[in-house]
């Protein structure tokens, strides 16, 4: 690894690692800087290491939770373990080259002003360099091998989010030179969240909400935006439509809400960003009384992993914990829709 890329691209202010927001021009700044000192090191007869991307490492093994002194509040940070994409290795040589493929096109998006999606990203970098690029799962990983290595945010590199996000409610939202949305009067299909955070920003928003619920599930979000919840509860409606672009009563939709909670590992030095206190909503093991036997489904080996996975995780809650733990017991869940056995109205 060399020390001459980790010495020019990496300053530790602390033990813990996050992306930076910065401005087109620092971003750039720090692409040149990174080519350039590759081409340095490239130049060198003595450097043993000229082919090593030092990158902050994305696994739990590296992951620290910071927990906040007078709140509630975690998140999920990264310390400073590197882990390296070597043009030596043949484990990693493709990985190697597609962070230089999206830092090029990063680039040229800064060059032009322009902002794209991950997912019309991978469809670019599908036609530039199909040798390299087959999945959007590459391209999203290899996204954040370059938010790793610049220390830099997706959007700072010029990547939005896609629109997945819905909202219902008391929320009013004008966007420029547009007019005012009435959340509250978009009906069961809701108002779509952009994915451009530089939009969300110049946005006006009002509301008189006290609470915003997040809904997992699309299905659920429907029927309580139709049955106009708000009114009852002064509540803001959300829905991502599954992982977050929470929960129901099985062991994914835990994840989901950890994912709110904390962020994730594999969003990388930007999952402190988006982590936020929400508590748990959904249906708890002494409300299957009001569920009959027949909408009981049985755990899958998927669904054991990933119960499993969570009880060992140090971020869940106790209680949260010994929900699971009920849940593998009795090796069966019951999804939130049961609950419409005692009337449609009933959520």
């Amino acid at each position: 690894m060399s020390d001459l890329m980790k010495s020019s691209l990496f300053h530790s202010h602390q033990h813990l690692c996050h992306a930076e927001i910065l401005t087109p021009a620092e971003v750039k700044a720090r692409i040149e800087v990174a080519v350039l000192n590759f081409l340095r090191i490239l130049n060198s007869p003595t450097s043993p290491a000229i082919s090593d991307l030092p990158l902050i490492q994305r696994s739990s093994k590296n992951s620290r939770v910071s927990r906040g002194l007078l709140t509630d509040e975690s998140s999920i940070f990264l310390s400073h373990s590197f882990t390296t994409r070597s043009l030596m290795k043949p484990s990693s040589a493709k990985a190697f080259v597609r962070v230089w493929k999206v830092m090029e096109m990063c680039y040229q998006l800064l060059m032009k002003e322009k902002r794209v999606t991950q997912r019309e990203l991978f469809y670019k970098l599908l036609c530039d360099s199909p040798e390299f690029f087959t999945s959007q799962l590459e391209v999203n990983r290899s996204i954040q091998d370059v938010v790793a290595l610049l220390r830099c945010s997706r959007h700072s590199l010029g990547i939005m989010a896609s629109s997945r996000g819905l909202v219902a409610g008391r929320l009013m939202i004008q966007e420029p030179n547009k007019e005012v949305v009435d959340c509250s009067m978009c009906g069961s299909s809701g108002y779509a969240i952009t994915g451009d955070l530089s939009l969300l920003e110049k946005m006006s928003i009002r509301s008189d909400a006290r609470y915003i619920i997040v809904v997992e599930k699309h299905a659920i979000f429907q029927r309580l935006a139709e049955d106009r919840i708000f009114n009852q509860i002064p509540s803001i409606l959300i829905t991502a439509k599954g992982y977050p672009d929470i929960a129901t009563r099985n062991p994914a939709g835990l994840a989901i809400l950890g994912t709110f909670k904390f962020g994730s590992i594999g969003m990388g030095l930007e999952a402190y960003k988006y982590a936020c206190n929400v508590k748990w909503l959904g249906v708890r093991g002494n409300d299957l009384q009001l569920i009959p036997e027949e909408s009981y489904v049985a755990l899958k080996p998927r669904d054991l992993q990933i119960a499993k996975s969570l009880m060992s995780c140090d971020m869940l809650q106790d209680s949260y914990r010994e929900e699971l733990a009920r849940m593998v017991q009795s090796g069966k869940r019951a999804e939130i829709e049961a609950l419409y056995f005692n009337g449609y109205d009933f959520l």
